[in-house]
């Protein structure tokens, strides 16, 4: 095999590739013996016609097709690698001239990873946040802990009032006809929580148990459902239990039900700790974020919008993974919002060409600085990931592939890169 590399431009590079009459005769015999089956020659057995026959009867170009597709994958992946190009998508192929006895010539026009132009990444002055821990907050923790662990107490001598959870039973109606989504029955309710639409839990306050009351409301005009944004609705609700929480005292048998510590100042403590280390990782991210995004901002680079929509399509599965989790999908996501696909990844185009930018940037600057991912790091990031998923370290090694094991080089290479930058910025 040889090839050359005709020109880049654009983004788009075409080569120009060449194979021998020897592989394509062998792709043409691999065609053969995966079709000779199809085949049914007067005078032979069905799948029993000699090449040659099948060739005279149906033309010398019978298996070229699939030949094309045993032979040109290899052949393009090597010319690749010859010319060290990065593609970021599926190739074109072109067929310029197939002929038995002569060999194959296909010209293939793929789009490859942009080039990038670095302006300043030394150097970088960002800001940098410091955040405190107030004993406001750590109050605020101890309350929602105190919340969790509250009793519910049902209430029979006084109708609803705010704070307590209501049972209900409702059926909604938009212009006198019932709607679909709006009728419930033993629903629990937190009232003042803003769970439902304004003015819904409002009106239940004061409601006694056992009367059916009318609810009457106007859904936003944001509303998901278009059919029924801004309209007003009629909701016939039924409180069919008041219950109210009861907070245990603060104390230390308080903090010895709900941690392992013996004292509510240790229960405290532990909670401040863990709140300064939060607000030191949120320092961090937040002054990696600003260099990072100051070094892209001077870097200059043409991304094909192949890699953009790629991005997008990732975005899309990660986030249909996070439905599932929540046992919806993303069909049903899109039903429910009354969205069409094509809107959702138009929403998305923005933040994938900032992820895509990004990556290329930093790719670049690992580059330029010579940074490379060692053996030592690999086998302390594939000792980190193991812990993480609580898998014996040696299995969890013969689980990778090549692939896993060059993501993870990148990761590394990825995470140096922006501690590079980090470390050659300025703090103001």
């Amino acid at each position: 095999m040889s090839s050359k590399l005709e020109k880049v431009e654009n983004n788009i590079a075409t080569l120009e590739i060449s194979v021998s009459a020897e592989k394509l005769e062998e792709g043409i015999m691999k065609s053969y013996l995966k079709n000779v089956k199809k085949f049914n020659i007067a005078g032979f057995r069905k799948g029993k016609a000699p090449r040659k026959i099948i060739e005279r009867h149906y033309g010398e170009a019978v298996f070229f097709e699939d030949a094309i597709n045993i032979i040109c994958p290899d052949a393009y992946d090597e010319a690749v690698k010859e010319h060290n190009l990065q593609p970021v998508d599926r190739p074109n192929i072109d067929i310029v001239e197939i002929e038995s006895g002569k060999g194959l010539i296909f010209k293939a026009a793929v789009t490859v990873k942009p080039e990038v132009t670095l302006g300043q990444y030394k150097g970088i002055e960002a800001e940098k946040k410091e955040y405190n821990v107030t004993d406001e907050e750590v109050d605020k923790e101890i309350e929602i802990i105190r919340e969790k662990n509250a009793r519910l107490v049902e209430v029979s001598d006084r109708p609803v009032k705010n704070g307590d959870i209501a049972i209900i039973d409702f059926k909604g109606f938009v212009d006198d006809k019932q709607f679909e989504g709006g009728t419930s029955e033993n629903f629990s309710l937190e009232i003042g929580s803003g769970q439902f639409i304004p003015g819904f839990e409002d009106q239940l306050v004061g409601a006694e148990r056992g009367k059916e009351i009318d609810v009457n409301v106007q859904f936003p005009e944001e509303y998901n459902n278009k059919e029924l944004a801004g309209k007003p609705a009629l909701f016939k609700v039924t409180v069919k239990e008041i219950k109210e929480k009861q907070l245990v005292d603060l104390d230390d048998e308080f903090a010895k039900d709900v941690s392992e510590f013996d004292t509510l100042d240790e229960l405290k403590a532990d909670i401040r700790k863990n709140k300064e280390e939060q607000y030191k990782r949120l320092e961090k991210q937040q002054y990696e974020d600003e260099v990072i995004n100051k070094v892209v901002e001077n870097a200059t680079v043409d991304i094909p919008e192949v890699m953009i929509d790629t991005q997008v399509n990732i975005m899309l599965r990660d986030f249909d993974y996070q439905l599932r989790y929540q046992g919806l999908n993303l069909e049903a996501y899109l039903k429910y919002m009354n969205m069409e696909l094509d809107k959702l990844k138009e929403s998305y185009k923005d933040t994938a060409k900032n992820r895509v930018k990004s990556q290329l940037v930093l790719e670049k600057v690992a580059e330029v600085e010579g940074v490379a991912a060692t053996e030592e790091d690999l086998d302390a990031e594939i000792e980190k990931t193991a812990k993480y998923y609580k898998q014996d370290l040696e299995k969890f090694k013969k689980t990778l592939n090549e692939d896993e094991i060059s993501y993870i080089k990148d990761g590394i290479i990825i995470q140096k890169a922006i501690d590079f930058l980090v470390e050659n910025s300025v703090a103001k």
